[in-house]
């Protein structure tokens, strides 16, 4: 199970080659420049003009502002955590009509192709919770900390929603979000935004971050792998961030949402398995690289899960959509949590309340393999 448990989440979120590129987007399209408190330049592009319609799947894909419904419970703002500390989204002020796309350090358009390009790599190692059913959405509360990386390395550590549909590796598609710590896409630290995804265009086991290559269409005002803030502090104040991954039952279109905030979409025709439904769904951390097994960095809030609240990360309030497009506790028959790498990140207090499943994971890393 433990084995199960990594293969599909490492798949997904280990580093791999990026099929595109930023195909069709140049200077000429950005309306305005914004540089933030963090030193992140974005540039406001005509949102007809954003990469994803670049996409050979999207030549003609006419844009949607919101999806035709949302599940029950999102609608009505009952699942936006009002009484957690959150952790805010990078949310830059472009002009209306525009979406904001993040800048190189130089200005150019940030291409991970040029220090990004590892294909799937199985020595990464995933700690968390998992269920398998019939998957049309999910909500999770997210603990956001900043996880120490080895710097000049390519090497990450996440904290990710994940939704997956795939009988084999190279017939794999999925979606998800979260927060990553990738010293080498800025050359800092922090705890940074990032969606990630694998469409039916992309072979093995090659996938997209962001807007690194087309296909998300993004409506929302969230800056894509701009800093998260504040984050959490070992023994101290604990922040979460509210990751919404949902279908549309009419356009079919797979929605991406913070809280109440729109974000954008995989549209539907970028999927063959994922078009109908996911079949698994993850939640919790992950670390990967080319030299995580010399140097296991550390994942969550760098502290093992048996220390609990205020010292270990965590996810909760984990719900899925079912098929009636409402949100519903996961099935715990159907959903387990482990840990692929025991001597350096564990697991602890997996279980279901009133808001769905929850459990503590992460560690120090560090340790021999």
């Amino acid at each position: 199970m433990v084995e199960h448990l990594a293969t599909r989440a490492i798949i997904f979120l280990s580093y791999a080659a990026l099929a595109f590129g930023n195909r069709g987007y140049n200077d000429q399209d950005a309306i305005e420049t914004i540089l933030t408190k963090d030193g992140d330049r974005y540039k406001c592009v005509n949102i007809n003009q954003q990469p994803s319609l670049h996409h050979p799947l999207l030549i003609n894909h006419k844009i949607q502002m919101e999806p035709s419904s949302y599940p029950t419970d999102l609608h009505n703002g009952s699942l936006s955590a009002v009484n957690n500390s959150l952790a805010e989204l990078p949310a830059i002020s472009c002009p209306i009509g525009t979406i904001p796309i993040l800048q190189d350090i130089k200005g150019g358009t940030i291409n991970i192709l040029s220090f990004h390009t590892k294909e799937f790599d199985e020595r990464a190692e995933v700690a968390g919770a998992k269920t398998k059913d019939d998957i049309y959405g999910t909500s999770v509360s997210i603990n956001v900390y900043e996880p120490k990386v080895k710097e000049k390395t390519e090497d990450i550590s996440t904290s990710f929603a994940v939704l997956l549909n795939g009988q084999n590796h190279s017939h794999l598609e999925g979606i998800g979000a979260g927060s990553i710590v990738w010293p080498s896409f800025r050359g800092d630290r922090y705890a940074r935004f990032h969606i990630s995804w694998k469409d039916r265009t992309h072979s093995g086991h090659a996938q997209c971050y962001d807007h690194e290559c087309p296909g998300f269409v993004q409506v929302g005002k969230i800056g894509l792998g701009g800093r998260i803030s504040p984050v959490s502090i070992y023994n101290g104040p604990q922040y979460e961030m509210n990751v919404l991954l949902f279908k549309d039952p009419k356009s079919k279109d797979w929605w991406l949402a913070s809280g109440n905030t729109l974000i954008g979409y995989w549209p539907s025709q970028l999927f063959t398995n994922l078009k109908d439904k996911a079949i698994s769904a993850f939640w919790g951390g992950q670390v990967g690289g080319p030299t995580v097994q010399e140097n296991f960095p550390e994942m969550g809030s760098g502290h093992l899960a048996s220390e609990g609240f205020g010292k270990a990360a965590f996810v909760r309030d984990i719900k899925i959509v079912d098929g009636n497009n409402k949100y519903v506790k996961p099935d715990i028959h159907k959903s387990f949590s482990a840990s692929s790498k025991t001597t350096c990140y564990s697991v602890d207090s997996f279980g279901q309340g009133e808001s769905g499943l929850h459990v503590y994971y992460g560690g120090p890393g560090g340790c021999n393999s």
